[in-house]
């Protein structure tokens, strides 16, 4: 992921989440706010009890990922929390998972190829 789509400020995620209805899916719950830019950014989130800060760090590189697999709308603010079952689940369930949930909140753009 590039620096420019990603969400690191604090306030940004208090705001999203205060302000917007979770969706859940699987092992995510997924934060979405739509905005006025002309582009959009990740924020991702892996709490204490999924690990210690090498396995947190290690399931968020995994997320970096999956996401720049594939191309997205533009206009939109999203963060990813991640829960505990993710330990059970190997990278290509990660990936499935992660693309059914984006793909139920339309956020791939449909007509670009994958990378």
């Amino acid at each position: 992921m590039k620096k420019i789509n990603i969400l690191k400020k604090n306030e940004d995620f208090n705001r999203i989440i205060k302000n917007n209805k979770p969706f859940k899916y699987k092992d995510y719950v997924i934060y979405l706010e739509k905005n006025t830019n002309d582009i959009y950014k990740f924020g991702l989130s892996v709490g204490k009890k999924v690990g210690n800060a090498v396995t947190r760090n290690k399931y968020k590189r995994r997320l970096k990922n999956i996401i720049d697999k594939k191309t997205y709308q533009n206009n939109f603010n999203c963060i990813i929390i991640v829960s505990k079952g993710i330990l059970d689940r190997s990278f290509e369930e990660m990936e499935d998972n992660l693309f059914k949930a984006f793909e139920k909140l339309n956020l791939i753009k449909e007509n670009h190829n994958e990378k």
